[in-house]
């Protein structure tokens, strides 16, 4: 197996072949994974992978979109349940992409490639026959073409779930391929004869059919969101960080060191106790039912070496767009840090360390005396960041990419200015209070039970760790499953307490986060501002009692109603700006 060089280039290379096939030179691109149907006004395409196997694969991905644009008309809303409109979106893609493989041989290939993943990825999901893409790979196999292993197999199972023999309507598809009309009324005959086209149950007045979009711009169901998750995770299980079988090797031992060296006793107690130093009367009202399951962890515990490493590539692959634009931007603040930070010397003193570069007068001129010189103090004060990741559900998709973005560029940053930084991530073990609540309901489920959930702490670098090794276990943030509810104030309780215990003379917290706290199970035995009221209270001591300083990113949402001093960022283009603007501001105070 051999390694694809020079990614960028090659990128390019395939997004200008794209836009000479789809003859639309305005074809703007971005580096999202595709969806089916693609969006009217770009090309969807990651970097290649490094293995050169899965090329073809990556190939493929930018040639079904490019022939989309090129074949595809648009045409009249038609309105049909969603299964239906998903099969017709699929049998129109075969079309496009069979006329596409005529004109550019070479492209079937790449098809058959890309299409084979996706079947793959259906079979090991145990996606139902009767599914979208086995219509598309049935046609294409009724049209002559030679499918790989899994997309035969897949075709199969299609096949045979169907009570009758429908190649006959599939072969006048195929013959009317290159009418877009015609195929389309046959296409919706097929979904009639498999049932697809029938009524819906109805949700009083209201149908549940849903109308045909006029193939502008990608469906944005729950499924294509879980494809497109996917499909950036198939490309990177098989690259590699550097390309390299010993980076690999050092990376899996170091995800496994432990990355706290203190304990997790020691963790949960500083949980269960607050914070002694502020204010205890600002949360006296505050109540928990229970920290007997609470736990602070690991972020290593939580997965696998190898899914850290997956998960490392991903988020990786994630940033690798905006890597031009972090690197300048870090680049200023590093040399803003350092300029705070530089040494400077007092010379020709009469008592301190020797200067050597004098010596030679000891020759020259034997009457003079020896020269000596002192270091003079640094106005930079030694300084700890901690950065505080709201890692509930609500941050899923998008916004938590932007948070494990802004924990890596934060953390490489400061970590090159001799700044230590520590990351940390607050959510809970279980969605609906877990065994918190079943213990409260085994204890006759009290009035006004106060926090009623299992907190789940998570250290994902301490400030003594290593940034390098530590960084490895940052992708465990996109890892599906792990976000559930927040309790806020606690989190942030348990962060600024890590902090106090510090020796640094300037301590720094930044939340990321994306709004109020919210725990299904602790809200609905409380009073509705049970959580956001604690939050503002722990807000308030640490801002006013506290000489840490406090900063909130806001991912999506403004957080000023939270925080006094807080910044929004909506995309990632405006990301390392914004970012690295506040931090400029804030080192300069």
């Amino acid at each position: 197996m051999s390694w694809v060089k020079n990614r960028e280039e090659f990128k390019q290379a395939a997004i200008s072949t794209a836009k000479a096939v789809s003859k639309n030179k305005n074809l703007e691109s971005n580096s999202q994974a595709s969806s089916r149907p693609p969006s009217s006004s770009e090309i969807s395409l990651h970097y290649p992978p490094r293995s050169s196997s899965q090329i073809n694969a990556w190939r493929g991905e930018a040639d079904f979109q490019a022939f989309w644009h090129a074949f595809h008309k648009e045409h009249p809303a038609l309105k049909m349940p969603k299964i239906a409109r998903d099969f017709f979106t699929e049998l129109e893609l075969s079309r496009v992409e069979m006329i596409g493989s005529k004109k550019f041989p070479g492209a079937r290939i790449n098809l058959n490639a890309y299409l084979n993943t996706q079947a793959k990825k259906g079979i090991d999901n145990k996606v139902p026959a009767l599914n979208p893409l086995a219509a598309n790979l049935w046609l294409k196999q009724l049209n002559g073409e030679s499918l790989l292993e899994d997309s035969k197999n897949t075709v199969k199972a299609f096949v045979s779930s169907i009570p009758f023999n429908i190649d006959g309507i599939g072969k006048k598809l195929i013959k009317s391929q290159n009418s877009q009309e015609d195929f389309q009324t046959i296409a919706i005959n097929l979904l009639k004869d498999l049932d697809l086209m029938h009524e819906p149950e109805t949700n009083g007045d209201k149908e549940s059919f849903e109308e045909e979009p006029t193939m502008e711009e990608p469906q944005d169901s729950d499924e294509q969101q879980e494809d497109s998750k996917d499909d950036v995770q198939e490309q990177t299980i098989e690259s590699s960080a550097e390309g390299e079988a010993s980076e690999e090797t050092e990376m899996l031992e170091e995800v496994q060191a432990p990355i706290d060296s203190m304990s997790i006793d020691e963790e949960i107690d500083l949980t269960r106790n607050f914070n002694e130093e502020l204010d205890r009367t600002s949360y006296e009202n505050y109540q928990i039912f229970t920290t007997q399951f609470d736990e602070v962890i690991n972020a290593i515990e939580l997965a696998t070496p190898e899914e850290s490493q997956r998960l490392r590539l991903q988020l990786d692959q994630l940033i690798a767009p905006h890597q031009t634009t972090i690197g300048k931007l870090a680049n200023r603040l590093q040399r803003l840090l350092q300029a705070q930070q530089n040494r400077s010397w007092n010379y020709n003193l009469e008592e301190g360390l020797l200067d050597t570069a004098q010596l030679h007068r000891v020759i020259t001129r034997p009457g003079d005396s020896l020269s000596f010189k002192q270091e003079s103090e640094s106005k930079f004060k030694d300084t700890v960041v901690s950065l505080l990741i709201d890692s509930s559900g609500s941050m899923r998709g998008r916004s938590m990419t932007l948070a494990a973005i802004c924990g890596d560029i934060i953390g490489s940053t400061l970590e090159r200015c001799y700044v230590k930084t520590e990351l940390l991530g607050f959510t809970t073990k279980h969605w609906k209070g877990g065994d918190s609540r079943k213990a409260w309901v085994n204890q006759g489920s009290p009035s006004n039970p106060g926090r009623l959930n299992d907190l789940r702490h998570i250290i994902f670098k301490s400030a003594d760790d290593n940034f390098r090794k530590a960084r490895k276990s940052f992708g465990i943030m996109l890892r599906e499953g792990l976000l559930k509810e927040n309790v806020d104030g606690e989190a942030l309780a348990w962060a600024h307490q890590r902090l106090t215990k510090r020796n640094e003379e300037r301590k720094i917290l930044i939340v990321i986060s994306d709004g109020a706290p919210v725990d299904d199970s602790t809200l609905s035995t409380n009073h509705s501002n049970f959580l956001d009221n604690h939050l503002r209270q722990i807000i308030s001591s640490i801002e006013i009692q506290s000489n840490v300083e406090l900063l909130a990113i806001g991912i999506g949402h403004d957080v000023t109603k939270y925080y006094e001093k807080s910044i929004t960022i909506n995309r990632a283009e405006d990301l390392a700006e914004a970012l690295l603007d506040k931090l400029t501001e804030l080192f300069n105070d």
